[in-house]
Order: C-alpha cells, then structure tokens, then sequence
C-alpha cells in the first residue's frame, strides 16, 4: 500500500470508464521465470542517496525493441529493511502540498509475506520483460540500501530520469472481503514543489492502459471497494505522485489481508501474470 498502514478511503472515480473499457479489451500473454525474491532499502542522506543511484542495463545490451529509446523508471514499494529503522523513516519530508513520513513498512499477509519482498519481486520480473522489448529500466531501488528511499526521493529519480512512465508497484492492507487491484492516479495538485497539472492526463491514460492488461493476465477483477469498479482511483495525499513531473502511476496489486487475494500475491506464477499485465499497458501506452 503506498506509504500508508491505514485502510485508504474509498474515493470517488474520476471520469475514465471509456478510456478503461477500451483498455480492458486487449489481450495479452504472460510468461513465468523462476521466482526471485529479493530484499530492499534505502538511506535518506544525500551522501547515502548518492552512492545508491539507480542503475540501468547498459543501452548497447539490449535488444532492440518496440521500446528501445524509451527510459522506465519502477518503484518498489517500501523496503524489507524499514522495519529496523523506523526512526529514519518517520522522519518527514516535503511533498509539496505538505508533510509526510519518508516512508511506511508497508503491509504483509496475515503469514508473515511482507509487501516489501512482493513489490521488488514483481519490480524484478516487470524489469526483465521490459527490457525484453529494448526499453532502459531503472529501479529506483534493489537490495542496495537499508531503509527508504524516502517518497520525495522516489520521486525525484523519475524526474531526473526523464522517465516515459513511472509505475510504483504495491499492494493493499485493507479488511477482509476487499478484493482486487486498483491503480492510483495523480489528482490536479498545485502547491509548494508539486505541480501535476502536466501529468494528469498522460498518467491517467498510463494507468488505464495497464488496469486494461492486468485483467486480461490476471483473470483478477478491479477492485471491489475503491473505484467504483473502473479499477483507477485518483489521490492527492501522495508524495511520489504530487512531486512527479512525469507520467506516473501506483499499482495496488491485490489485498494481502484478505485469504483469497493474499493466495494469489504469494503465487510466484501469479505474480509472473501481474508483471506481464504491467509492462504490456507500459508498452501500449508508450507506442500509443
């Protein structure tokens, strides 16, 4: 969930049920490469951050692709470590319409599978596929820092990227009974250091592609409580998105706090489907 223990509020969607309905109508495949589960974090000095800058595969390395000369920046969610530096990520930071904690734990299943593992896991294998179609692919981190990176900092190597897309990949900790995915779109925010009035449009348009893609992967259905069905819900209370300067979306994979969607989550083949979805919107997306 980003960078939020609590139950988020259901919201109202905004306008894009045809844009959606005509994404749900793609068809993609998917693929499944051994599960490869890693462990994340992150430091939120400059020093720290500058000594961890995110890396990608060499341009000359990758096939050439439908996405070649396009740059992907993904956003694990939280970092397994954060649980042992809960002092640093308390510690609040700008998100230009006010302040926020660096980042969260994150959520778990009720066994103990911490969001952190699943979203660098899903980062892992949506990374892999990208890069399969030519695309440079940036992880904004990768078992390389022991906390963190703070939401602002997130932020801030997608900008300086100049990322295509930006997608932050998570997953919910709502209550029993609420199912599904939902992708969170940037709100028209103006205040501070964050200004989306540039963004608003074509992270819509990215995040309706890829809900489109992880129905068609998955079998799994949009969310039953936040987005009226559509799968989108737009939000202004978040700093990776607010400070954004490029197209950027978060995706909520599933509930791990509900049996049937925490069973899907832990299902490695599941999570190959997933990243399958995801990069399939990018890249539909990204060739228009």
């Amino acid at each position: 969930m980003p960078y939020d223990d609590s139950v988020p509020p259901t919201r109202r969607a905004r306008p894009l049920l045809a844009l959606a309905a005509l994404c749900l109508t793609t068809v993609a495949g998917c693929g499944g490469p051994p599960d490869t589960t890693d462990g994340a974090g992150a430091k939120a000095s400059a020093s720290a951050s500058a000594s961890a800058t995110p890396k990608a595969s060499p341009t000359a390395s990758l096939p050439q692709g439908p996405l070649t000369g396009r740059t992907v920046v993904i956003d694990p969610g939280h970092n397994p470590r954060n649980r042992e530096h809960t002092e640093e990520i308390n510690e609040q930071v700008d998100i230009g319409t006010g302040r926020k904690e660096c980042d969260t734990t994150g959520t778990s299943t009720d066994a103990g599978y911490a969001e952190a593992r699943f979203t660098l896991d899903v980062s892992h294998r949506l990374r892999e596929l990208l890069q399969a179609q030519g695309a440079r692919v940036l992880l904004t981190h990768d078992d390389d820092r022991p906390f963190g990176p703070c939401i602002d900092e997130r932020a801030r190597i997608g900008n300086e990227a100049k990322a295509d897309a930006v997608v932050s990949v998570h997953a919910d900790g709502s209550a029993v009974g609420n199912r599904g995915f939902h992708v969170i779109l940037p709100a028209a925010v103006k205040g501070g250091g964050a200004d989306t009035s540039k963004i608003v449009k074509s992270s819509a348009a990215l995040g309706a592609r890829i809900a489109g893609h992880v129905v068609r992967t998955t079998g799994s259905a949009p969310s039953n409580y936040i987005g009226g069905g559509t799968g989108l819900d737009t939000r202004d209370d978040l700093g990776g998105l607010n400070l954004s300067t490029v197209p950027k979306v978060f995706v909520e994979c599933g509930n791990m706090r509900d049996p049937e969607d925490a069973a899907l989550l832990t299902d490695a083949s599941w999570r190959q489907k997933a990243a399958q979805g995801m990069a399939d919107g990018i890249a539909a997306h990204l060739k228009g």
